[in-house]
């Protein structure tokens, strides 16, 4: 049985035949499912296919809601084996038609120029609430059940640097900082290291989109969903430790907004990078 804190356990994916993988989404409250898990379990269901290679980027589109109380079989396309990269595309099905599709690459690990953007420099997670603490700290701003919610096990810790008062929002900067770690040890495979980034990456990240406008997801009118995704890897990473991820969204237009983000170790070191579009909309 899956304990909701667990990554591990959450992204294990049932192979049912050749290229044919079935996973199952935590109920975890929410009508549709969470399109971190989705990423991430796709990513999952290509990594049985490629043998010893590493995944360098992924490039994804949300097209229906999931359902959560319905598996999902992930349907993997071989489609190239070269001589350095390995490139898999899967298709995320539900009730027969595809929810969701992934393009991703793998890659022979080699040496090669390096360079980086520094980390910004921020407080250690360490100093910063965890996000139900920070509502406590609100007081009687914030009704029970929200707390309750916040409060439920879940498998990412993640430290606001700025967070947004989800009673009385404000307009804020497009740029904002998030620790994030996971809560259940992971051990050291590297394609379970990056399915749980990969989960991770789609937390915590459309909201730099709204910060501009004062807008939360409980808004009323606000029609929000992620569009597409993509990620690229750039150095290996232990996310049982604290990872920022530094985001900014530099537009929005025509009901959509972007958002960019970089995520470092907890040595400046810049292990991945993401990007995502999202469909924003205020309906009167």
């Amino acid at each position: 049985m899956q304990t909701p804190e667990n990554l591990a356990e959450i992204l294990t994916l049932e192979p049912i035949e050749v290229n044919l993988f079935r996973g199952v989404s935590p109920n975890d409250g929410f009508p549709r499912i969470f399109g971190g898990l989705v990423i991430a379990q796709a990513l999952t269901a290509a990594y049985q296919t490629v043998g010893d290679r590493v995944c360098h980027s992924l490039h994804a589109y949300f097209i229906r809601p999931g359902d959560v109380n319905a598996p999902v079989l992930y349907e993997v396309e071989r489609a190239r084996d070269g001589g350095t990269f390995t490139t898999r595309r899967v298709a995320a099905i539900q009730h027969g038609e595809q929810i969701f599709n992934l393009a991703a690459s793998f890659q022979t690990p080699e040496v090669g120029l390096e360079h980086q953007f520094e980390a910004p420099d921020v407080p250690a997670p360490e100093t910063l609430p965890t996000e139900a603490e920070y509502l406590r700290s609100l007081g009687d701003q914030i009704h029970p059940k929200m707390l309750a919610f916040m409060e439920r096990p879940r498998p990412v810790d993640l430290r606001w640097i700025d967070p947004q008062n989800p009673v009385a929002p404000v307009k804020k900067s497009g740029e904002k900082q998030v620790w994030m770690r996971a809560v259940a040890p992971l051990g050291e495979d590297i394609r379970m290291q990056q399915a749980a980034l990969a989960y991770a990456s789609d937390m915590a990240f459309m909201e730099s989109a709204l910060r501009p406008h004062g807008l939360i997801w409980t808004t009323p009118g606000l029609q929000a969903a992620s569009l597409d995704h993509a990620m690229w890897f750039h150095h290996p990473f232990d996310f049982n430790d604290w990872t920022l991820f530094s985001q900014d969204s530099p537009s929005a237009s025509q009901g959509r907004g972007l958002v960019r983000g970089q995520m470092f170790s907890r040595d400046g070191k810049l292990v991945a990078s993401v990007a995502q579009e999202c469909l924003m909309r205020i309906r009167k």
